[in-house]
């Protein structure tokens, strides 16, 4: 436990935290974790279990995660410097970088054969990419939908599989017809890896080059990157999705050897960053300064406010509202926030201990992040244990609730 001066946190209500964070590790369903929690100049952090289920090395503060979906809200950040440099504008035709998504054709229903389309009524727009609009993505209510099928034969969802690089993966995305129509209907994932690609050539740089040189080197993020160097895979925990039916831990990915072992041909900008708690702090007390970070701006303010506030109508957010709520046997209750920034969701109501205006979100190998405006607190919990499970998804919510509750005034 660490921590400076007094600006908020009980000491009772950080106990309870160490407690509550405690008994999950003892239970044995979650072999380690790290947490950091911050409220104005206040830091504290936990590591507490080892780097394997079956022991090993203790976790550490500087213990590197996979960051699985909660690289989002940090891989976002280059288009939104692209846009306060005017080399993006929000309502800007994608194709003329994009010409894989020109003329596009859509699904008559979502359910439809892949040939049962009409024309797309406009074309795609750097907004539809940003607020997760454009017509396609991954979606849990449609895994049987035949374009569903299409885009894992098309290894396009970067889970697991060796994908191509990002030409060919924007060509096979350009074969698809797309489900909605764009700006219609709010959907998952797919849509921040295009937004990847469209960095890459409007700079003409490799994403993780810009990201690095524009976000993660001035906020000092010297151990975040879209994979774990060599000299630093000792510090990468295994990752494991434990078997649904006997919650036996079975290793989804090995650490030496492993996905995150050396850079991949396509990064996505949507699953692929490994990073720690110190740095992700850093990248959302960033936000929660309107864009500076010591004294230097990163993101304009606006640019901040854009990504940290809903950006859905009640049209568009009403199959994100519904997937939540409906399938909290699948999500164990995540995500059920709201509302939806760029890269993020956005809370737009009272549904649990948070308030209005949080915003961050959660990745499938059981991570969280959000920053609070309102309270000027940020929360880092990082495990390796993916949501195959409900535990880490139970871990996740009980480090929220003890957190809120450590506030002191």
């Amino acid at each position: 436990m660490m921590g400076t001066g007094n600006s908020g946190f009980s000491e009772a209500g950080l106990r309870r935290l160490r407690e509550v964070l405690g008994r999950h590790v003892d239970s044995g369903k979650i072999p380690g974790l790290v947490a950091l929690v911050s409220r104005g100049e206040e830091t504290h952090v936990e590591a507490l279990g080892t780097m394997r289920h079956d022991g090993g090395a203790p976790m550490r503060r500087d213990t590197i995660f996979r960051m699985a979906s909660t690289s989002k809200p940090l891989t976002v950040a280059p288009a939104m410097i692209l846009l306060d440099e005017c080399r993006l504008r929000l309502d800007d035709l994608v194709e003329q970088w994009l010409p894989e998504l020109a003329d596009r054709q859509v699904l008559r229903r979502p359910d439809s054969p892949l040939d049962d389309t009409v024309p797309a009524r406009r074309p795609i727009t750097v907004r539809d990419l940003l607020t997760s609009t454009f017509g396609l993505g991954m979606d849990l209510t449609a895994m049987s939908f035949p374009i569903m099928g299409k885009v894992f034969e098309l290894e396009l969802t970067g889970h697991g599989a060796p994908v191509p690089g990002p030409d060919e993966w924007m060509r096979r995305l350009g074969t698809l017809p797309l489900m909605h129509q764009p700006g219609e209907h709010w959907q998952y994932h797919i849509s921040i890896d295009v937004l990847g690609v469209l960095v890459s050539r409007v700079t003409g740089r490799p994403f993780e080059e810009f990201l690095r040189e524009r976000v993660l080197d001035p906020l000092g993020m010297k151990d975040t990157a879209l994979h774990v160097p060599a000299d630093k895979i000792d510090r990468l925990p295994p990752c494991y999705a434990p078997d649904p039916q006997t919650g036996e831990f079975t290793v989804w990915d090995e650490a030496k050897g492993g996905l995150y072992s050396q850079p991949r041909e396509f990064q996505s900008a949507a699953n692929d960053v490994a990073s720690t708690v110190d740095d992700y702090h850093a990248y959302f007390h960033m936000l929660l300064n309107g864009g500076m970070h010591e004294g230097r701006r990163i993101l304009s303010r606006p640019a901040v406010e854009l990504m940290t506030t809903n950006r859905l109508t009640p049209e568009q957010n009403a199959a994100r509202t519904a997937m939540a709520r409906n399938s909290v046997h699948v999500g164990f209750g995540q995500g059920q926030q709201g509302g939806w920034g760029i890269g993020m969701a956005v809370r737009t109501y009272r549904g649990d201990y948070a308030p209005i205006g949080q915003f961050g979100w959660d990745g499938g190998t059981g991570t969280t992040v959000y920053a609070d405006p309102h309270n000027q607190l940020t929360g880092v919990l990082l495990t390796q244990v993916g949501l195959s499970v409900p535990d880490p998804a139970r871990l996740i919510h009980d480090f929220w609730t003890t957190l809120y509750q450590a506030i002191d005034n």
